[in-house]
């Protein structure tokens, strides 16, 4: 059974969002402040942490970048506020998803359920590489960045870089389909889930965050593309 942490100081909301994980059956435990959310975080034994913007003590994008800093526990981010800045500042310091106020609790449970999925797939990943022989595993090369599918690593120029479950995943993806354009919509539903519920201001997030790890101008990428303003292409020659 999955243990879900909810670090949410209004009451009524984290209840109900307890009943309906808990009817989902998840375990699940409640802190109402973001230093106690965080030693719990941080503590281990949790699966996936549901994390409010607005919390007292310590807000939720501190408790998200010191989560990130030591953990690779998933983490969806609660915001009342709907501004797209708020929500490029949470995916930014590596939250996996976010859910703005109002939401249905069943959207929320979906969610979860996305990230809990995508966590498992990329530990399988990973557990496969161990066992497989390096010398049977290929690398995907573009430029300078290359992609080992047996470590499940990405470098650029011989350095590796850190990337998240959901950047790696997004990216393999797109380099395993070169020179192919793919719509927004298309890459959620691939990368996040056929039941994945949300949107492609979400992709667009992750991939400005591919851009500014892996391009050397990010505010002018030759990896990852954008075509007719929506869609994402992975270029097979750049850096060549």
């Amino acid at each position: 059974m999955s243990k879900i942490l909810i670090v949410e100081d209004d009451g009524d909301i984290a209840e109900l969002e307890r009943d309906y994980l808990e009817a989902s059956g998840f375990d699940t435990l409640i802190a109402h402040d973001g230093r106690k959310g965080l030693s719990l975080a941080l503590g281990g034994g949790f699966d996936l942490v549901i994390l409010d913007l607005m919390l007292p003590g310590e807000d939720g994008l501190s408790v998200c970048r010191s989560i990130r800093e030591r953990s690779g526990i998933p983490v969806i981010m609660v915001t009342a506020r709907s501004e797209d800045i708020d929500v490029i500042r949470g995916l930014g310091i590596g939250a996996n998803d976010y859910v703005t106020k109002p939401f249905s609790p069943s959207v929320l449970v979906a969610r979860v359920k996305a990230c809990l999925a995508a966590a498992e797939r990329a530990g399988s990943a990973s557990t496969a590489a161990v066992e497989t022989n390096e010398s049977q595993a290929s690398d995907l090369v573009f430029g300078d960045v290359r992609i080992c599918t047996a470590s499940h690593t990405v470098s650029v120029a011989g350095s590796e870089v850190t990337l998240t479950n959901r950047e790696y995943e997004l990216l393999l993806f797109l380099a395993q389909r070169p020179d192919t354009v793919l719509s927004r919509q298309a890459l959620y539903e691939r990368v996040w889930g056929e039941d994945a519920v949300g949107d492609g201001a979400t992709v667009t997030v992750h991939v400005n965050r591919l851009r500014e790890k892996l391009e050397h101008d990010p505010a002018h990428p030759v990896l990852i593309q954008t075509v007719r303003g929506a869609d994402y292409i992975l270029r097979s020659e750049a850096g060549k």
